[in-house]
């Protein structure tokens, strides 16, 4: 990326000469393999780890639509700066997704080795004192006192019935302890999805999940909509105020966005400074409710900046589409990002018109 930026550099400040078209086609093939690049990254993030993948996939897949020929150095700099961004803080975050896992894995182990120890420890005792009645029985044959005979069964079948009794004992504490950590590993394993599914900045559900829940309606032939949120000029915040504001401004927005939702819905951070959500309902109530949610989550919010508290003004686009039976969740979803970037350009038309 390095390199590409150093060429790109020589190719726009050069003078115009004979090899300016060859060295134009070079960088368009440069770019166009660099594209290629990010989004194989993105498919092999999703093969790697799929919890945490798809986050990846979508965030790379944006840098990949912004990038073009006609770039200037300065945002080849800062793509690369994202990008590099992107890939620690995806490592940093499937390392520990997979060191939690393999503990978890490991600890549950270690309880079936101990449970299978105890079990067989305990066989062993009760083999040892079973061996020692069939001994004691074996002599019964060669006695010729009944007193002593019938003394002798009744103290065999004695510890023999004691025997059973601590086996039954020990075997059901053993199995007991089993089902608790069991239990437990099971309540971790829950957590540890809950984690997986959640976004890591504003705590809504990330967009795997929303995914998966999306299939399952469409599996399930129920009616349900899908609401696609974007912060208008959100790029703007992080330019003149730092990613630190821009991360507390979404956390902020995610807040209210869960707030004017009702129960039923479903949220998720779709990627970047865009929120998706679903709604179990019809396309009427769904217009009824996202235009109440616009009015809610639209507004002044007072973040922390650089040098203090900042009062930022911030408006949303919502796309809005119902599922169509037997649709594919691709062109649902692509319907709805159409009518948010529809409503985005409405919005500017008016604004620019209020201007003149």
């Amino acid at each position: 990326m390095i390199s590409l930026k150093k060429y790109l550099d020589a190719v726009q400040t050069g003078s115009n000469n004979s090899g300016e078209t060859e060295e134009t086609d070079i960088l368009s093939a440069a770019i166009a393999a660099y594209r290629s690049a990010l989004l194989e990254m993105g498919n092999c993030s999703v093969d790697a780890c799929s919890g945490l993948g798809e986050e990846l996939k979508h965030s790379l897949g944006k840098l990949e639509a912004k990038l073009s020929a006609q770039m200037s150095s300065k945002d080849v700099a800062a793509t690369e700066k994202n990008v590099q961004e992107q890939l620690q803080g995806w490592g940093r975050r499937a390392a520990r997704h997979y060191q939690e896992k393999t503990g978890e894995v490991k600890e549950l182990l270690i309880v079936m080795a101990r449970t299978a120890e105890s079990v067989g420890a305990r066989d062993q005792r009760c083999a040892g004192q079973i061996n020692e009645v069939t001994a004691r029985l074996t002599t019964i044959a060669s006695l010729d006192n009944l007193t002593e005979i019938r003394a002798s069964i009744e103290k065999s079948a004695a510890d023999l019935k004691t025997s059973i009794k601590r086996m039954t004992e020990e075997g059901k504490a053993a199995l007991d302890h089993l089902r608790t950590e069991v239990s437990n590993y099971q309540e971790k394993l829950e957590k540890a999805e809950e984690i997986a599914s959640r976004d890591a900045l504003t705590g809504l559900h990330n967009r795997l999940l929303v995914e998966n829940q999306i299939e399952r309606r469409i599996a399930a032939g129920t009616p349900f909509c899908v609401a696609i949120v974007d912060i208008d000029g959100f790029k703007k915040v992080n330019d003149e105020h730092g990613h630190l504001t821009g991360d507390e401004l979404l956390k902020q927005f995610a807040t209210e966005l869960k707030s004017a939702c009702r129960s039923t819905d479903l949220i998720g951070r779709w990627g970047g400074d865009e929120f998706i959500i679903l709604l179990d309902y019809g396309l009427s109530e769904a217009n009824a409710q996202t235009e109440r949610l616009s009015k809610w989550v639209c507004g002044d919010y007072t973040v922390q900046g650089n040098s203090g508290p900042k009062k930022i003004r911030v408006d949303a686009s919502i796309g809005l589409a119902e599922h169509v039976p037997g649709e594919a969740m691709k062109k649902l979803l692509a319907r709805a990002d159409t009518a948010m970037y529809r409503n985005k350009a409405e919005s500017r038309a008016a604004e620019g018109a209020l201007k003149q």
